[in-house]
């Protein structure tokens, strides 16, 4: 079993968090991470995800593609299912990949970046109770 990714934990869904370890990407825990970010949506139920990437890494240009090539996939649960998606971001460069990604595949729902987990919190609850 690789090192994940990312830990999605789901104890407190609808709002669920998505952490990023830390580690590497590879083709293996990436496509993890892919597929279990695809379980929340095969739930069916209105969500919303706080990315906490202040400990992410950059994932190679491949998983990159792979992640613009899986929001296009799933635009339709996204669109449906998820309020909002709030990032942590205190990297200039993992800001700059996701605006990349987005430009690859615009987030098909509202999204906002934060420094901080309560600015990120505040904003998924508010969008779920809307």
């Amino acid at each position: 079993m690789p090192f994940p990714y990312a830990e999605i934990n789901k104890e407190r869904f609808p709002l669920v968090f998505i952490s990023f370890t830390g580690e590497p990407s590879t083709d293996e825990n990436f496509l993890d991470y892919l597929n279990g970010m695809k379980d929340l949506y095969s739930r069916k139920k209105d969500l919303s995800i706080i990315f906490d990437a202040r400990k992410a890494t950059l994932p190679s240009l491949r998983h990159q593609k792979m992640q613009a090539k899986w929001l296009e996939e799933n635009r339709d649960d996204l669109k449906t299912h998820c309020r909002g998606t709030a990032y942590v971001i205190t990297k200039i460069a993992v800001r700059s990949i996701l605006k990349m990604i987005f430009s690859i595949t615009p987030q098909p729902v509202p999204y906002k970046i934060v420094s901080n987990m309560e600015d990120a919190e505040n904003w998924c609850t508010e969008k779920l109770a809307q």
